[in-house]
């Protein structure tokens, strides 16, 4: 029997990342290094956004990835790879919620955006190398902010983005189409010009105090003798 070339490591279509899923599950070793690198990005800014917590964002992916190599028996390629897999990549920050919520956490932190800095994309229009971005995702909604990168970052079809999102495709397309309209309006103010400030108004001199009066030098004021 022979055996199917593997697609390029190039190639990151989905046709690509599931045939070397698919092949992975056969025990290829090539196939299971290109499944991981092709995903593993996504992964992170997956988990990383979902968990609101960068410094899980790691052992998130890694979960991820030993849940999904321990499942691949079970995959057959009836959606893509990349929707299989982030679908675990949801289970893993579901299930890590669960567990800090069963014990004490030492600290606090709910900023995703430094993990999912790591990962964006350079070069998108209208931002600077993608950081005006994270700024501008992080006052969405959640369930826009989610529909949005889902759909708008990582390039998912709206169909498996609702399919992870558990709703449905038209709820999908409402949220994106008001995070990208909250977007344009807050590009919008941040690139209106700055109103002229005010001129100062002028510096009143300070008048000199008048001097002590020491008498008068007009005789009509001087004062009259008294008669002796």
């Amino acid at each position: 029997m022979i055996t199917p070339a593997l697609p390029a490591a190039h190639d990151r279509s989905d046709e690509s990342i599931t045939a070397w899923a698919l092949a992975a599950r056969g025990g290829d070793p090539d196939a299971v290094e290109r499944f991981v690198r092709a995903l593993h990005r996504d992964v992170v800014r997956y988990v990383a956004h979902l968990s609101a917590d960068p410094q899980a964002a790691d052992d998130l992916a890694q979960d991820t990835f030993l849940r999904a190599l321990g499942s691949l028996h079970r995959f057959e390629g009836r959606c893509s790879a990349r929707t299989w897999l982030l679908s675990i990549a949801r289970r893993a920050v579901i299930d890590s919620f669960r567990y800090a919520a069963a014990r004490p956490r030492l600290s606090d932190v709910q900023d995703w955006r430094l993990a999912v800095e790591h990962a964006q994309p350079h070069g998108l229009p209208g931002f600077d190398d993608g950081v005006a971005l994270l700024d501008l995702l992080a006052a969405l909604p959640d369930e826009r902010r989610e529909a949005f990168v889902l759909t708008q970052l990582m390039g998912l079809p709206y169909a498996e983005a609702a399919e992870l999102s558990d709703c449905p495709v038209g709820t999908v397309r409402s949220r994106v189409a008001r995070a990208r309209a909250t977007l344009v309006d807050l590009l919008a103010e941040a690139d209106a010009p700055a109103a002229p400030a005010a001129p100062a108004a002028p510096a009143v001199p300070a008048v000199p105090a008048a001097p002590a009066a020491r008498g008068h030098a007009d005789p009509a004021f001087e004062p009259r003798d008294r008669a002796a």
